[in-house]
């Protein structure tokens, strides 16, 4: 058994100016947005570099005005933006969670021969970053509207279609995730085995088990998965810009993007203070969580 050596006052000092540095580098690019949020477009492109806005000519009209405008702009909608990326959001983390867990209690709950070389295939997955499946996936969706469209669905079901909609967005999300899957097989595995036989003398089939045992006790567990996957959708930037092809089907984090003047124009202030609603929602929702967040993972069994 080990003890921890007592530290000196002079290392507990060390110790927080260390993270005190660490904790304001992290924190220094969201006080430089929100404080760009606020500021007057003259003070946004200033080249005098100023981190807190000047209070004669800035708060708290101007905060208002620049937030009144992004909400309000007609080139940018933003609240067409918001409910789309609600909708690709709340499918995409309802999909991702149940795939995934009937994924992970099957790899995990049930015995079968190749299990174990499924869940390496599985594993292996993870290396392959999206890049490089980007364009497979395009020719998969595109070769699906070809094949509605030869069987005469398409132009006919037009709400069918898959490039140029969301749907490419959210469908992959019900086939599971790699990590996610890791994660969810870590949890089960750590549950009583006792409690499927159990159930099995009572009668119970692998789904009744799954859906009234597994699927309660794994909560924790589910809620990471979930807020995991709906930070990932939320700021993913890379498959809306592949898939959708019409403005009102644009994601929030696509729409950002139309702030950005091409020559040299870009109206800063604005584009912090869209930037500072779209990442509210994420911030909000890590400290309303962070606790079942931290207490999922470590029951998961990735904490050191």
């Amino acid at each position: 058994m080990t003890t921890d050596a007592p530290r000196s006052p002079v290392a507990h000092a060390l110790l927080y100016v260390l993270l005190a540095s660490v904790a304001l580098t992290f924190v220094m690019p969201l006080v430089w947005m929100i404080a760009t949020s606020v500021k007057p477009e003259s003070q946004a492109a200033s080249q005098r570099i100023t981190l807190l806005p000047d209070p004669a000519s800035s708060l708290p009209g101007v905060a208002q005005e620049n937030y009144a405008r992004v909400w309000n702009d007609r080139a940018v909608e933003f609240p067409l933006y918001l409910r789309n990326t609600l909708i690709v959001a709340v499918l995409s983390v309802v999909g991702m969670t149940f795939s995934s867990a009937a994924v992970a209690y099957g790899l995990s709950r049930v015995r079968w021969r190749g299990r174990g070389a499924v869940m390496a295939l599985v594993l292996a997955t993870m290396m392959i970053p999206f890049p490089v499946i980007m364009a497979p996936l395009y020719v998969v969706f595109r070769g699906i509207d070809q094949t509605m469209e030869s069987v005469g669905l398409l132009p006919r079901f037009e709400s069918l279609r898959m490039i140029g909609s969301l749907k490419p967005l959210w469908v992959p999300a019900w086939f599971g995730g790699a990590f996610n899957i890791f994660l969810l097989r870590q949890f089960y595995m750590g549950l009583p085995r006792e409690l499927d036989e159990a159930a099995r003398i009572d009668g119970c089939s692998h789904w009744r088990i799954f859906w009234t045992i597994i699927l309660p006790l794994s909560r924790p567990a589910l809620a990471v998965v979930a807020l995991f996957h709906f930070i990932y959708v939320w700021n993913d930037f890379v498959g809306p810009l592949i898939f959708l092809t019409d403005r009102d089907q644009f994601t929030l984090a696509l729409g950002l993007q139309l702030y950005q003047g091409q020559a040299g124009n870009t109206p800063w202030n604005l584009l912090m203070a869209a930037s500072t609603l779209v990442v509210a929602p994420v911030l909000l929702l890590f400290m309303v969580t962070q606790r079942t967040l931290v207490g999922g993972i470590a029951s998961a069994g990735l904490k050191d």
